[in-house]
């Protein structure tokens, strides 16, 4: 009995302790909603005796952090997420079935319905998110109805010199403009579930709303933190979003949410997409139990109170309305009566697949020039383009004996190497003590570089659908180098992103060349006054991080608010669309790159001018050469060993600066200004993780690059001989 003892506590110790191990809550939550989740999971640790380890993560990595840890084990026990990528997350196996642990009667139906797949229902609803109307009651005294008292209440309450608008919201963005498109009577999918953008109904709600631009009725390429600045300086008096917007309306601004309006012409009312946030549980969780548990917790009692009160969403759970504080609070109310008139989000495969070509379609519309009759069809193209059937599976035995032959030729090549020269020990006597040093950073490499690479070459050779892998050879490299499903002269060809990244990356570099070299002959001059203040001062474009700078630049582009067409406009000119046109917006892109770059190049050249001998002027002086003469003589030629290294440098690091497409252009219009590696990011990552696709992209980068850095090589070998 006493020998039983050690062994019963220690098996105590060890039930004790897998008890004890918190489950792991991701969610993408901030203020008001982040503070209501953590007030609930407080009252489940309080009632269960569980611990729940939470963790906030930006909403756009969210989904990509969950597809890369789930699979291996490594994720949350359970997530909140939106129910659109549900029936993908099904797929991929990434959620597990709640259908034996919940009552559906304790939801709105409409939400039951949202998440499930075949017939299995996936995760516990939160809460509706939906769009509505808010109205700042101080400039608005009636809420409009419909699309015609909204059109004349805009009439009169803008003021263009003033940059006041009656209505404000992400025209841009198709979740904002779907209410347009449906109550126009339009649908977004056919009878066989496939997306739709060629109808005469979307080309009359993107009509309305260019008129509305046109008018200047409504700012143009209002982003979302424009929209809140407007609404909360009174600025605009109505504006379009969701719950979520109530939480940033400053406590000064009286205001009140009503339902989107009817459109006249149909006399439909506008339908916006009905959204719902569930807890959804990781299959691989240790403890399954416990973290259904959890998830049913957070959707109904108090948690859903707390999310209405605490954090203003509009619970799923039927029974939270019963409270006095949800039924009286009048944006949980409006939204309510929202969602009664709104449109389930599809949650297939396809509703991924519509928010570019839609996205291309709207800002075509407004900002491009093209007529809304002919932008569904451009959408169409698009579509086509980018969702491609599955290419054909294929045997990877030919690739398997193609890497063994070549990994043979390389050692027999080394082999023969080898037994002509001496032996290695005696060649090498300190190679065991060199090697010693040298295997850490061996191991870096190897870690770091070499291993990621090889995954990413084989990565190439598959295809990814929801989850799964299918090896297809050389079809991803074949598909990009012949631009099937699109012209070589159009974005989203590799040969047009290539010709784009290649004038990209000339015109920055030489810009950079120039402007650092010119301000590094000026600081060097001894005349110069204050020298070291304007070194830091031309340097400080370099030390702000570059995403920094580029969300700065690009709302200086701003087509209504930006400094940019502000300073146009003092100077009597007209102001500039930055991101409507290729010419402008690469422009744009080129400008923010350059006050980034040059520094660099002004440290480099600064640096070298220091080293070179006054004596060689003063003897050039003599001779009575001319400055021209002496910078293309003396000058020049000395600096040349310092500025080939550091051109190439820059030419690399400017062939692969992601940050400023992305941040500033967005590649607009259209991808039009997309470089080589923003697109490949485009295909990994915001066109249904088409992850081999955007591996063939990568590899053909390296590629490109493997062949640049060649020819400078042998540029830069050249100038030394001649310069020797």
């Amino acid at each position: 009995m006493k020998a039983q003892l050690p062994l019963a506590l220690a098996l105590a110790f060890a039930g004790s302790s897998a008890q004890a191990a918190p489950l792991k809550l991701w969610h993408a939550y901030r203020g008001g909603e982040e503070a209501a989740l953590e007030s609930s999971v407080k009252l489940f640790e309080r009632d269960s005796g569980l611990k729940v380890e939470l963790l906030a993560l930006p909403y756009d990595v969210f989904a990509s952090k969950l597809i890369a840890s789930i699979p291996h084990g490594a994720g949350p026990d359970v997530f909140i997420f939106a129910h659109e990528r549900v029936r993908q997350f099904s797929r991929m196996g990434l959620l597990a079935a709640v259908d034996d642990e919940i009552d559906p009667r304790a939801y709105f139906p409409n939400t039951i319905e949202a998440l499930q797949v075949d017939g299995k229902l996936f995760g516990y609803p939160l809460s509706l998110k939906c769009l509505g109307l808010y109205v700042n009651t101080s400039l608005v005294a009636k809420a409009p109805v419909t699309m015609a008292e909204l059109r004349g209440l805009l009439s009169r309450l803008h003021s263009p010199g003033e940059n006041r608008f009656g209505l404000a919201y992400e025209s841009g963005d198709f979740y904002l403009h779907a209410p347009f498109l449906f109550g126009f009577g339009g649908r977004l999918f056919d009878d066989a579930g496939r997306a739709v953008f060629d109808t005469p109904e979307m080309a009359r709600s993107l009509a309305f709303v260019k008129e509305l631009q046109d008018a200047r009725l409504i700012p143009e390429e209002a982003s979302g933190a424009l929209v809140k600045s407007l609404f909360a300086d009174g600025r605009a008096a109505m504006v379009i979003s969701g719950p979520w917007f109530a939480g940033e309306i400053p406590k000064t601004v009286p205001y009140s949410v009503f339902p989107l309006p009817r459109v006249s012409e149909t006399g439909l009312p506008m339908r916006p997409f009905l959204g719902v946030e569930a807890a959804l549980v990781s299959p691989k969780s240790e403890n399954l139990a416990a973290a259904r548990r959890l998830a049913r917790f957070l959707s109904l009692g108090e948690a859903s109170v707390l999310r209405a009160v605490v954090g203003g969403q509009v619970p799923a759970n039927v029974s939270a309305y019963a409270d006095a504080k949800v039924r009286q609070d009048k944006i949980v109310s409006a939204f309510r009566a929202a969602a009664q008139n709104a449109v389930p989000m599809p949650n297939t495969l396809e509703m991924a697949r519509v928010w570019e070509p839609m996205k291309l379609a709207l800002r075509a519309t407004l900002k491009g020039g093209v007529f809304p009759a002919q932008a569904g069809a451009l959408a169409d193209r698009r579509y086509r383009a980018l969702y491609r059937p599955k290419p054909s599976e294929a045997s990877p035995v030919p690739y398997a004996l193609l890497a063994v032959l070549a990994a043979a030729v390389a050692l027999f090549r080394l082999g023969r190497r080898s037994k002509s020269a001496l032996p290695f020990a005696k060649r090498y006597p300190d190679a065991r003590r060199a090697l010693v040093y040298l295997a850490p950073a061996a191991t870096g490499i190897i870690v770091l570089v070499l291993v990621p690479f090889a995954f990413g070459v084989s990565l190439s050779f598959f295809h990814h659908d929801a989850g799964s892998y299918t090896f297809v050879g050389l079809a991803n490299f074949v598909d990009i180098l012949a631009s099937r499903g699109y012209r070589i002269t159009e974005p989203l060809s590799f040969y047009f992103t290539l010709a784009v990244t290649i004038l990209w990356t000339a015109v920055n570099v030489g810009l950079h060349v120039t402007i650092g070299l010119a301000l590094a002959l000026l600081l060097k001059d001894p005349l110069l006054r204050l020298k070291g203040v304007y070194r830091v001062l031309l340097i400080l474009p370099w030390a702000v991080p570059n995403y920094i700078t580029a969300l700065i630049w690009k709302g200086m582009f701003h087509r209504q608010f930006g400094a940019v067409n502000g300073l146009l406009q003092a100077l009597h000119l007209e102001p500039v669309s930055w991101f409507a046109q290729f010419t402008t917006s690469f422009a744009a892109d080129v400008v923010t790159n350059t006050w980034l770059g040059f520094p660099f190049m002004m440290v480099v050249a600064l640096g070298a001018l220091q080293s070179i001998p006054p004596e060689l002027y003063e003897a050039a002086e003599v001779d009575g050469a001319s400055s021209w003469q002496k910078f293309r003589s003396i000058t020049l030629p000395l600096l040349r060993p310092a500025l080939l290294p550091a051109v190439i440098l820059g030419s690399v690091w400017t062939f692969n600066m992601f940050n400023i497409i992305y941040l500033v252009s967005g590649g607009e219009p259209g991808g039009s200004t997309d470089i080589l590696v923003s697109e490949a990011y485009r295909w990994a990552f915001q066109r249904n993780e088409q992850y081999g696709f955007a591996a063939a992209y990568s590899v053909l980068i390296f590629i490109t690059l493997l062949v640049w850095s060649a020819l400078t090589k042998r540029v830069s070998r050249g100038s030394e001989e001649i310069l020797s």
